[in-house]
């Protein structure tokens, strides 16, 4: 019965409660959403998080093993990256990270999308590359966190 009850009680944690993080001011956050072509060389590189699932975790994002930001729910981080390159995005699962690999051209956008799924213990998480009209309209909901700060 114990058992049963300590199951219950930690599905339940993974739909109620709230992550936060630190959140860059308005101004950062609405010159990003203009989505304007990254400087020459480089290519934008959205990662958000548009569900409530899971709202009580916040799970790190690393692009090419450097911190991006720890997540929570509706957020966005913004990072420009060398352009015509394969990057390594990798989110904390529960228990390995989980890893995209994209091959980014210069002069575009990408977006890339964090979702929360159902774990043993804790809930996870993995990544998927949007399209960039389905990647633009998540975003525009959302508010941006501040990069650079991760739990590990």
């Amino acid at each position: 019965m114990f058992k049963m009850v300590a199951l219950i009680s930690a599905v339940a944690l993974l739909f109620t409660g709230c992550a936060s993080v630190p959140m860059t001011d308005t101004t950062a956050s609405s010159q990003a959403k203009k989505f304007a072509e990254p400087a020459q060389g480089k290519a934008g590189l959205y990662v958000y998080r548009d569900s409530n699932l899971g709202a009580a975790l916040k799970k790190d994002i690393r692009v090419d093993g450097e911190c991006l930001g720890e997540s929570a729910p509706k957020v966005f981080f913004y990072k420009e990256v060398a352009g015509d390159k394969d990057h390594t995005i990798s989110t904390e699962s529960e228990f390995s990270p989980n890893i995209l690999t994209l091959h980014t051209k210069s002069g575009k956008n990408y977006f890339v999308r964090q979702y929360m799924k159902m774990g043993l213990f804790v809930g996870g998480a993995n990544l998927e590359l949007a399209e960039q009209s389905k990647g633009k309209e998540a975003v525009q909901d959302l508010g941006m966190a501040r990069g650079g700060v991760c739990s590990n």
